[in-house]
């Protein structure tokens, strides 16, 4: 109804998400599809594809209530992700560039079995 008055959701560098996942401001949710995130993801993120998110799926609970970062590959998911989080009146953020940024930032990548991960 207000739609006009919302604020388009922000983004932020990996080291920005790093700082703010890590000391539980807010919830970091990686919505890149499943070989993806089990090739490698972020510490302490959540899953949950913007394949699901936009086909009505909730917030993971841990996340309900919270700020929210999405981050996906290259930026490009995790900002649709956020926009309609944001429709839906989640306080969100994004990661400008992705998994690929936060590996090339030297920010830690786990893959199976919490060995060192990849970004496909």
């Amino acid at each position: 109804m207000f739609s006009f008055l919302r604020r388009d959701p922000g983004r932020l560098t990996p080291r920005q998400a790093r700082q703010r996942t890590g000391d539980g401001t807010a919830v970091l949710i990686d919505v890149r599809e499943t070989p993806e995130w089990d090739a490698g993801h972020a510490p302490g993120a959540l899953h949950l594809p913007l394949s699901r998110l936009t086909a009505g799926a909730p917030l993971p609970a841990a996340a309900r209530g919270r700020p929210v970062v999405t981050i996906c590959r290259s930026g490009h998911r995790s900002r649709q992700a956020a926009e309609l989080l944001s429709r839906r009146g989640v306080e969100v953020t994004d990661v400008a560039g992705g998994m690929i940024a936060w590996a090339r930032a030297g920010l830690p990548v786990i893959g199976p079995g919490g060995s060192g991960g990849v970004i496909p």
